[in-house]
Order: structure tokens, then sequence, then C-alpha cells
């Protein structure tokens, strides 16, 4: 049978994870080759995850190829890909057989938003992302908070009474946004997402112009310099609507939206 026990099951646990993988399929084995058509595997940033396309160097450079598409930049879209190769001119092979494998990309949108808290405001705003076309992680020690939204595919949810320690897991280009309980909560994930010294794309913090004085200050007597506090959005969203949680989370979205846009639209040296 070319496809293992399990695999269906381990393609939909990876795909609720959230990390990125390829699932690569022989469509079509012409002549001598290692392995029936159908035959499939899971490769992720580590290597083979499960499963197999016919061994040897047909597999490892099967492997290669789907690492290479993991490592896709920020404004790079990763469609499915079909790819025909000759086992002797394009794998070095003695057989003289031709494969083809069809590659794709699972949760590798390239809108990636960690959302730090679960609050009424953080609520709505993953309701309004849940629509959209994007990957939400989102992180708060709080159980029951975060259990007022069902899980999906597209939304990761970590409980953590640590929340900054996720920051090292993020992709450099995710969008984040802190919305915890307060400056106290909002401050550690900011210090470490600036101590991390990347450019994300968009790192906002839910409050006022006085908070933002004090998380300014806070951050600066912590070394974060203040050029890193300049790319700080806060207060966040768009300057429409009421005090709503609903309408305020909408002001959010839209902000993120149009910060999404101008970050495509950059030259992918610039970004």
């Amino acid at each position: 049978m070319p496809v293992p026990h399990g695999f269906i099951e381990k393609l939909a646990e990876r795909s609720r994870s959230g990390v990125p993988f390829v699932c690569v399929t022989l469509v079509e084995a012409i002549g001598s080759t290692p392995q029936d058509a159908g035959s499939k595997m899971l490769v992720d940033a580590s290597g083979l995850v499960l499963g197999t396309v016919g061994g040897g160097r047909i597999e490892r450079q099967a492997i290669a190829h789907a690492q290479s598409l993991l490592q896709q930049g920020p404004n790079q879209a990763c469609p499915p890909q079909l790819v025909a190769w000759n086992l002797q001119r394009d794998v070095g092979m003695t057989c003289g057989g031709v494969v083809k494998l069809y590659f794709e990309a699972y949760n590798l949108a390239d809108w990636q938003i960690a959302l730090f808290g679960a609050g009424h405001v953080a609520q709505a705003v993953v309701h309004c992302l849940q629509p959209l076309s994007c990957q939400v992680t989102w992180i708060d020690p709080r159980p029951e908070w975060l259990s007022r939204i069902p899980a999906s595919d597209q939304l990761v949810k970590i409980e953590t009474g640590q929340p900054q320690d996720c920051v090292g897991q993020l992709a450099d280009n995710t969008y984040v946004l802190c919305m915890t309980m307060g400056h106290r909560t909002d401050r550690p994930i900011l210090e470490a997402l600036f101590r991390q010294r990347r450019l994300f794309p968009y790192v906002g913090v839910i409050g006022s112009k006085a908070k933002r004085a004090v998380l300014t200050r806070e951050l600066l007597a912590a070394g974060i310099s203040q050029e890193q506090i300049d790319t700080l959005h806060c207060p966040i969203g768009l300057p429409l609507g009421t005090n709503q949680p609903g309408e305020i989370a909408i002001s959010i979205v839209a902000q993120l939206i149009e910060v999404r846009d101008a970050w495509r639209a950059l030259p992918a040296n610039e970004t």
C-alpha cells in the first residue's frame, strides 16, 4: 500500500499544529522507479516525518526540495508544485525512469499573526481574523478564556504562564499583537521581542498614549533602543469606531491589513 498506515491522521495533526510542513505525493512513475504512484511522505524543516516516495537519492532530493519550499521569504507565495525528474539526468541514478512529484506546503500562509492575551477585545480580534487567509497563534495563561473560541485549522492556542518564552518560536514574518491584562504583562513580551533584534512587520500593544510613555520609559531602562521602540504601534488600530470590543477589533484588523499590504509591496531585499 503506497500510503502508510496513519498517514491521514498525521497529516491532520500536523495541519492543526500550525507548524509548516510539506506533503509530497508520487503522482506518476514511468519506467524503472523505486516506488509506486500514490506513495506519499510528510517533510518538515527537520526532515522526513512519515512515509516514503522511493528512498535513496530520489527521496533525499525530494526532501531537500520540500525543505527549500519551507524557507520561502515572507513575501513569497508557495503554491503547490508538480515537478518531473528524469532519474538519470536529474537525480543521478542509473535506472532510466521518470517520476512526477506533487509538493503541497501547509501552514505557510505569509500572514502569520501572534496574539498575546485572551480578553474581550482579543477574542473579538480572533473572530475578525477567522474568515481571513491567515494563521493565528493565540497565547494566554488562562485556559478558560482561550476555550471561548473553538479550535480551527488556522488557530493554534498556547496556554502558558510565561508567554514571553514563546517569542523565540515566532517566524520572522509574524505580525505581533500584545493584548494582555496590562502593561506589566505586556512589557516582558515586548522586551523579549525587541531583544530578538528581528524586524517583525508589525508589533503592536493595546493601550493609550500614556501607556506608551510608561512602556517607553521601562523599555529604555531595560536597554532597548529608542530606534526599536519607535517601531512599536501603540495605540493600535485605525482611528475609527467606538470603544465597543467588536469595533476596536475591526479597527485593529484593518490596520493589520493596511500594514500587511504595504509590507507585501516592498521588494524582497527590503523586508
